[in-house]
């Protein structure tokens, strides 16, 4: 077997890429780095306004991005989004299921909206995108890679207030192992990353936190042992990682990035 050079094995040029809440945070982190190494970009969110500045940063870069609006729990929103994709890249070779929400409240307190909000945005989002892009990748028999973002939630419970989103991000966890058996045949790989408190809008970074999240921010702070937050751009590197052919023998994996804090 000929092995590949570095460059052409990060090479993702020609390739084109869902990136699910893609408009800021983690999203974002992974969409640039991703465009970097030569993939189209669809950054598929919610927020309109967002969207449209992140794809069009990323154009201002020279890189290859569109927005498409996206209610990702929504089924017929998703099968919008991936026929958008094909449409204006001719194919979905890569995609990252990285939408997700996680409003803290203890499960006395939640209303059964809110777990279902939870669950749709973070769980069930992963099951309509993976369904709809396999499609395309079975269809045109080259494979592809499905990146699912997780969190170390899914490994060891961080807080009280986040049982449903520890629950949906258990269920992406699953879904991604037993996924991954099923679609191995058709050459889809299919990973997911953990990551543990990362620096985004979501976490409150740059903006004044609620006490409560203030309290939880400062106990997590305490358990990580590298004594800082990730960067988005630290998803970015290992989904770059994952969506290239340097893990070309992985499939069902999940990769822990989380300064530590499982160590504690």
């Amino acid at each position: 077997m000929k092995l590949l050079s570095l460059k052409k094995a990060m090479d993702l040029k020609g390739k084109t890429a869902i990136v699910t809440g893609g408009a800021m945070g983690i999203g974002y982190g992974i969409a640039n780095r991703l465009a970097e190494a030569g993939a189209n970009i669809v950054v598929a969110d919610f927020n309109k306004e967002a969207g449209e500045a992140a794809a069009q940063k990323l154009a201002g870069e020279g890189y290859k991005a569109v927005f498409v609006k996206t209610d990702v729990s929504d089924e017929k929103q998703v099968q919008g989004a991936v026929n958008f994709a094909v449409n204006t890249f001719g194919t979905v070779d890569i995609l990252v299921n990285n939408a997700g929400i996680y409003p803290l409240a203890p499960v006395m307190q939640m209303p059964l909206a809110t777990f279902e909000k939870v669950v749709s945005v973070n769980l069930k989002s992963v099951f309509l995108f993976t369904k709809a892009v396999a499609e395309v990748m079975i269809k045109r028999g080259t494979g592809g890679k499905i990146i699912n973002i997780s969190s170390v939630d899914a490994l060891h419970p961080s807080s009280v207030g986040l049982a449903v989103y520890d629950a949906s991000k258990h269920g992406v966890w699953g879904f991604t192992k037993n996924t991954a058996l099923e679609l191995a045949p058709h050459n889809i790989q299919i990973n997911a990353i953990a990551p543990g408190a990362i620096a985004t809008p979501g976490a409150g970074a740059g903006a004044p936190m609620s006490p409560a999240m203030e309290v939880l921010h400062n106990q997590f702070m305490e358990k990580i042992p590298m004594k800082r937050l990730g960067e988005p751009d630290e998803i970015g590197k290992v989904a770059l990682f994952l969506a290239s052919d340097l893990s070309s023998y992985m499939t069902g994996a999940q990769v822990v990035v989380d300064g530590g804090v499982l160590l504690s």
